[in-house]
């Protein structure tokens, strides 16, 4: 049931990944690492993606002060206005970057369908990839699980 892919921090393309959020904050993937974070690819018109979102300010508020961190990424023909008007309109808490030119979402594996979410552990291990809706409860017995490891 959980794919457990080992990400390579040290490899080419993850060291130099870099979000650039719509409030022109920089995360390096890098600085992530010894983190549980949840990586999301979404578009503001996938109605999925958009069912999810209270779903990941739960998650956020709930776990975010005990170390996870959340982004959620734009794809690439998402317009930046319509994902800044929604972050905005919906005062997302987490960090969410665009992905402009597509390459974070080749290097998560060529990310093509939304949502597609990545719970990432602490040991840089992709602890849960869903492509599609996910189970909030599974994702959450495993966001506990990290934390505690």
């Amino acid at each position: 049931m959980f794919s457990l892919v080992k990400l390579n921090w040290d490899s080419t393309p993850l060291s130099e990944v870099e979000f650039t959020t719509i409030t022109g904050k920089k995360i390096a993937l890098t600085a992530l690492k010894g983190k549980p974070v949840i990586i999301t690819f979404w578009a503001t018109n996938c109605p999925e993606c958009l069912k999810e979102i209270p779903i990941f300010i739960d998650l956020y508020k709930k776990y975010h002060a005990k170390g996870l961190e959340i982004i959620a990424i734009a794809m690439h023909y998402d317009p930046p206005n319509h994902v800044i008007n929604l972050s905005e309109a919906l005062q997302l808490p987490y960090d969410v970057a665009l992905d402009l030119t597509g390459e974070i979402a080749t290097v998560f594996g060529n990310v093509q369908l939304t949502p597609s979410t990545f719970l990432i552990g602490s040991d840089s291990l992709i602890d849960i990839k869903k492509v599609g809706a996910f189970d909030p409860e599974e994702i959450k017995t495993r966001i506990e699980i990290l934390l505690k490891g």
